[in-house]
C-alpha cells in the first residue's frame, strides 16, 4: 500500500498552522453535511509510475467555504485496475485542510506504464464518482498513437458545455486546457444562457465561488472523469489581459498582486495539477510531459511573466489608465521584450535543445501568427495589432521559433487558445520568409466563448492565415503516430444548445520530417 497525501504535509500549510486543526473521521465525530463530492473528481499530469488525482470536499458548493467545517478531514483514495474496484492497486489516505478549501492532491506513485485506471475517493461514509485515467509510456517507449483533445475559453455565460459530451466520446488520452476555464467577470445578462452565481471575484472567498460556478456543471465534470488533463492558465483565471503585476487598468500593482495571490491559491485548488501550492502571487506552473519516444509536451505561462506592454503612451501606468489594446507599429514593437520571462525562456530553450520526441508540441495560451488588423471604419489608422498576444511580443516569439531552428527540434506544432476562434498557419523562419515552413499552428476555437468580428475572417489571407473560424464553437483533436499527423477542428452547432451535434470543420494532414501543414479537407471535401 502507497499512502500519499496532497498539499495538507506541504511545508507552507505546516508553517500556517494546519497542525492543530481538529480532524474529523467518522460522520458524527464533527458533523458533516451530504453531498461532500459535489465538485467531481479529476486526474492529470500523468508521468509513467504517476498520475495526480483531485477532489474537494464542498457539500455547499457555492459557500466560499463549501460548507465545510473549520476542520481537516480524512479522505480514502483508491486506485484499481478494474471499475468495479475488485482489483485495487494503490490506496491511501489524504487530508483536506480548510488552509486549502478541502481541496486533495494525491501523487499516486508505483503505477505500471502505459496503463488504464480507476480512482474514487471515500469520506465520512460518502464515495466520490469513479474517474478514469491513465499513465504516460514509459520513458524512450516506442509509441504507436497518441489521441489530444485540447481547447480553451469556456465562459460559463455564453453557452453550455455540449463539447465535452463529444470530447469524452471521442476517448483522448490527453485533454490539454490552454487557458481561460473561468471568466472573472461581474455576471452580465447580455448575451448569457446562465449567468455568474457571484460577483466579479478580487479575494480567495470569491474565486472559490467562481470556480465551484464552473465545476458544478456535470458535463465539466464527465469530460474530467474520462481522461487525465493538463492544464495551464491564461488571463480570466485572475483578471483579462493582466500582464505581470499589472491588470487591464494599471491598478496599483500591490494591490492586483493580492488579487492575483488569491486567484492563483483558488487556481491550484480546484485543478489536478502536479505543481507546487503558489506561494503568494508566485506560481511555477511550466513543466514538460513526455509520451514515449513519440510527443513532448513544452507547457508555457505566458502571463505571470511578461515584460511590458508595446506602444504604450508615456505615463500610462503611473496614472492607472487603461492601457491600449490595439497598437500600430511602434519603435519598441520589435524591441527585446519578454513574453516568458528570461527564467523560464532558460528553461524552454533547453527543452527544445534536448527533446528526444518525434513530435513537440508547444502548448501556450493564444496565436504566434502575426495578425494585422484594419479597421474598416477607420483605415486611416493602418494595420493594428494587439498588445495582449505574441503579436505585441514578436521579439520573443521569433526567438522561439530560431531556437525550433537552431537545436533542430524534430516536428514542432504550437497549440493555441485565447482567441475565441479557429486559427491555422505555417510558421516560417523569421529570418527567411519566404522559405519553406519550419513548422505549424492550431488554434482549437473556444469551448463557450464568443467572438463576433467579422474582418477575423475577411483578413485571414492577408495575415497569412490557412484557415479561420471565428463564429463557431468547439476544441481540436490531435492523433499524432510515427507515421504522421492528423488535426481536426471540432465544431459544435450550437453551443448555447446542451445537446448541440457536432462536426469536423477541416482536417489537417501532417508530414514527419516535412514541417507545415501538407494538406487540408474542408467539410465540404469530406
Amino acid at each position: 500500500m502507497v499512502t500519499t497525501t496532497g498539499p495538507a504535509l506541504t511545508r507552507r500549510a505546516m508553517i500556517g498552522g494546519s497542525a492543530a486543526l481538529l480532524s474529523v473521521g467518522a460522520r458524527g465525530a464533527v458533523p458533516l453535511p451530504a453531498g461532500l463530492f459535489s465538485l467531481g473528481v479529476a486526474s492529470g499530469d500523468p508521468l509513467p509510475d504517476s498520475v495526480i488525482l483531485w477532489t474537494r470536499l464542498a457539500p455547499v458548493p457555492l459557500d466560499a467555504a463549501g460548507g465545510m467545517p473549520p476542520v481537516a478531514v480524512p479522505v480514502r483514495w483508491q486506485v484499481a485496475s478494474d471499475e468495479g474496484f475488485t482489483r485495487i492497486v494503490r490506496e491511501g489516505e489524504a487530508r483536506a485542510e480548510p488552509r486549502w478549501g478541502h481541496a486533495v492532491h494525491v501523487d499516486v506513485r508505483g503505477l505500471r506504464p502505459a496503463s488504464r485506471y480507476f480512482y474514487r475517493f471515500l469520506a465520512a461514509g460518502e464515495a466520490s464518482a469513479t474517474g478514469r485515467t491513465r499513465t504516460a509510456p514509459a520513458a524512450g517507449a516506442a509509441v504507436e498513437r497518441l489521441r489530444i483533445a485540447y481547447g480553451s475559453c469556456q465562459k460559463y455565460e455564453s453557452g453550455f458545455y455540449a463539447a465535452y459530451r463529444h470530447l469524452v466520446a471521442d476517448d483522448p488520452d490527453i485533454v490539454l486546457f490552454l487557458g481561460d476555464y473561468i471568466y472573472e467577470g461581474a455576471p452580465t445578462a447580455k448575451d448569457a444562457v446562465r449567468l455568474h452565481q457571484n460577483p466579479e471575484p478580487v479575494d480567495l472567498a470569491g474565486y472559490r465561488v467562481r470556480y465551484a460556478t464552473y465545476k458544478s456543471d456535470p458535463l465539466l465534470q464527465a469530460a474530467h472523469q474520462a481522461a487525465p488533463w493538463v492544464l495551464t492558465w491564461d488571463d480570466h483565471e485572475v483578471a483579462n489581459d493582466y500582464a505581470d503585476a499589472l491588470d487591464q487598468n494599471n491598478t496599483d500593482p500591490a494591490v492586483f498582486l493580492r488579487r492575483r495571490a488569491a486567484a492563483y491559491q483558488a487556481w491550484y485548488e480546484h485543478q489536478p495539477v502536479r505543481a507546487a501550492p503558489p506561494l503568494g502571487p508566485a506560481m511555477r506552473i511550466y513543466h514538460l510531459l513526455d509520451w514515449g519516444r513519440l510527443a513532448q509536451f513544452q507547457i508555457v505561462d505566458d502571463r505571470q511573466y511578461r515584460g511590458p506592454r508595446a506602444c504604450q503612451p508615456a505615463g500610462l501606468v503611473a496614472a492607472h489608465q487603461r492601457y491600449r489594446t490595439l497598437i500600430q507599429p511602434c519603435p519598441d514593437l520589435s524591441a527585446p521584450r519578454t513574453m516568458l520571462g528570461a527564467a523560464q525562456e532558460r528553461w524552454l530553450s533547453q527543452a527544445l535543445g534536448d527533446s528526444q520526441a518525434q513530435w513537440n508540441l508547444l502548448a501556450q495560451q493564444t496565436l504566434m501568427h502575426q495578425q494585422g488588423r484594419i479597421d474598416a471604419e477607420h483605415p486611416e489608422r493602418g494595420v493594428q495589432y494587439s498588445a495582449d498576444n505574441w503579436s505585441g511580443y514578436p521579439a520573443a516569439r521569433d526567438a522561439i521559433y530560431r531556437r525550433w531552428l537552431a537545436a533542430r527540434t524534430s516536428n514542432p506544432i504550437a497549440l493555441g487558445g485565447d482567441i475565441h476562434a479557429f486559427a491555422a498557419a505555417d510558421i516560417h523562419d523569421p529570418d527567411r520568409p519566404d522559405a519553406a515552413p519550419i513548422a505549424a499552428e492550431f488554434v482549437g476555437g473556444s469551448i463557450t466563448s464568443l467572438f463576433h468580428d467579422a474582418s477575423f475572417k475577411q483578413q485571414a489571407a492577408a495575415n497569412g492565415l490557412v484557415f479561420a473560424e471565428n463564429e463557431v464553437r468547439g476544441y481540436g483533436l490531435v492523433d499524432l503516430t510515427p507515421q504522421g499527423g492528423r488535426i481536426a477542428f471540432r465544431g459544435l452547432r450550437d453551443a448555447r444548445d446542451p445537446q448541440s451535434g457536432i462536426r469536423d470543420l477541416v482536417r489537417f494532414t501532417l508530414e514527419p520530417g516535412r514541417p507545415g501543414i501538407r494538406d487540408q479537407q474542408s467539410v465540404t471535401d469530406l
